[in-house]
């Protein structure tokens, strides 16, 4: 079995040490990395590669938000799951809106941080039932919330659907079989029929239409 090759970002040492020891306490999972702040972070992904980054928002020497969208342009195929004290609904709209794929409270039990680091390494987007409310009630702007179901084309469809998803044009046009220009051109075609502005907005848009829930 191929496991899941996995940093730790987070200054604390004994949080990085328990997470450690639960996640190569699983059969399909490897920690391969660990960063203390988002220097050694972003040095780490690019000195191994690893399939996902668990990342605390809250660091010395570039935060995670900004370590986040470094490693989604230089890395795109590196998966990034937020791992955070931060409740706010700021911090989940900027983490969603710069690439993350998941996230997470770090008060979550063992078991749900395991399920968060699955779900994102099956493509799909992760986000903890305590900020789901978040998402749904309080992140967007009304105008974009009730947006009246449109028929999208086949197209449109599965574009979107894969960015709400987390993956980056690039790795749309390998799966689909397509140019990068032709995708840019479904996305924001899709995107103006929905009558959303942001990644944010249509990850909402996804949940509600249940996108986040299939393999």
């Amino acid at each position: 079995m191929n496991k899941t090759r996995i940093i730790i970002a987070d200054d604390h040492s004994v949080l990085r040490s328990g997470l450690k020891m639960l996640l190569n306490a699983q059969d399909d999972l490897i920690v391969v990395g660990e960063a203390t702040n988002g220097a050694e972070a972003i040095k780490a992904v690019r000195e191994q590669s690893p399939d996902l980054l668990l990342l605390d928002i809250s660091m010395p020497k570039s935060d995670g938000l900004q370590v986040l969208q470094h490693v989604r342009r230089a890395q795109p195929n590196v998966r990034v799951l937020v791992l955070t004290m931060h409740e706010e609904e700021g911090y989940l709209k900027r983490a969603l809106e710069s690439g993350a794929a998941g996230y997470c409270p770090k008060s979550a039990a063992d078991a749900e941080l395991i399920s968060a680091i699955r779900a994102v390494m099956r493509g799909n987007v992760y986000i903890h039932p305590s900020h789901t409310k978040v998402l749904l009630d309080r992140m967007l702007p009304a105008n974009e919330s009730n947006a009246a179901p449109i028929d999208l084309s086949e197209r449109e469809g599965a574009v979107l659907k894969l960015v709400a998803l987390g993956h980056t044009n690039q790795e749309i046009a390998e799966q689909l079989a397509l140019s990068v220009k032709t995708v840019e051109s479904y996305r924001a075609r899709g995107m103006e029929k929905l009558g959303l502005k942001s990644r944010a907005a249509l990850v909402r848009y996804a949940i509600q239409a249940g996108w986040m829930m299939e393999e």
